[in-house]
């Protein structure tokens, strides 16, 4: 059940990332650090994330030198060096006549799908002032939402957000914003703005843990709680050993079963200590036999005796 609860916590917060990220991009325009027409043209098609990676390219690319290497009818080759940490790094672009293609050597493009400093130190040779569309990726663009997605079958995926949610945050920001900026004239208004925002907090969590309304069939969805397991005994398990004096006290008070007291049994009775006991046969007045033969054998091994 932790692992369910901070599964979505963490779910809900990328969403609410996706959505800030998305109205960024909505409503807000990238600052170009460089003047230059490809660069503008990309801060409009690309989303922020993936224009600041584009932008940096772009400024690298201004330090790379172009060295023809080899050319034939079908394709020319440059060598792109790059001096950097007092090391030069070289590497090849290849640009296809026929079909108007350029790759390089660093496969940046093919890793991540951003056109790397080689390629545009050479869109910079040729003066090419837009990125052509073959090197824009749809996925990296700031409409990729706007179209639908497939799955495997072909079956239209839907998206788990609301279409209208982004514009109503917009509103709801402008509106919030609003109200701070009018609060902050005064200390009364600082407060008054506090703690009415804490009494919203309040009821708009109770609204968001309530009940939810009725679903199909006329049940409502309610917070269900799991509770622990009942334990169940292993099929190996013994019960406690328990010792000769605990199991005495269990059977309860025990009687002697010849005069009827308690304190001692029929072996420890003083009516049977009382008792003369018949002689034994190892008793003195018992006469020994000396003509019995198993004595005449003892002398024969061990002598007489006295």
């Amino acid at each position: 059940m932790d692992f369910i609860i901070r599964f979505e916590r963490a779910l809900s917060h990328q969403r609410q990332k996706e959505l800030v990220a998305d109205h960024v991009d909505a409503f807000e325009v990238a600052q170009c650090i460089l003047p230059m027409p490809m660069n503008k043209q990309m801060a409009t098609l690309y989303t922020r994330t993936m224009f600041q990676k584009f932008e940096q390219e772009l400024i690298q690319s201004t330090a790379c030198f172009l060295e023809l290497k080899t050319e034939d009818a079908s394709k020319v080759v440059f060598n792109v060096s790059e001096r950097k940490n007092r090391e030069t790094r070289v590497a090849e672009v290849v640009y296809v006549k026929d079909s108007d293609h350029a790759s390089c050597s660093c496969k940046r493009f093919e890793f991540v799908g951003i056109i790397c400093k080689h390629i545009l130190a050479l869109f910079r040779r040729d003066q090419i002032e837009c990125m052509p569309d073959k090197y824009i990726l749809k996925r990296w663009k700031k409409t990729a939402k706007f179209e639908l997605v497939s799955d495997v079958n072909g079956n239209e995926i839907k998206d788990s957000a609301d279409p209208g949610l982004l514009i109503k945050r917009s509103t709801m920001s402008r509106l919030a914003s609003d109200v701070v900026e009018d609060a902050l004239m005064c200390e009364e208004g600082c407060e008054l703005l506090s703690e009415t925002l804490k009494s919203l907090q309040v009821k708009l969590k109770l609204l968001k843990d309530g009940p939810s309304n009725n679903e199909v069939g006329g049940s409502s969805s309610q917070t269900q709680y799991m509770k622990d397991p009942k334990r169940v005994r292993c099929n190996g398990g013994s019960k406690r050993v328990t010792g000769a004096k605990e199991k005495a006290m269990k059977r309860g008070i025990r009687h002697c079963r010849e005069c009827g007291h308690i304190g001692h049994d029929r072996r420890q009775c003083p009516r049977n200590l009382n008792t003369p006991t018949s002689p034994s046969n190892n008793d003195e007045s018992t006469p020994i036999d000396l003509s019995d033969p198993l004595f005449d054998e003892f002398y024969r091994m061990h002598g007489p005796t006295k």
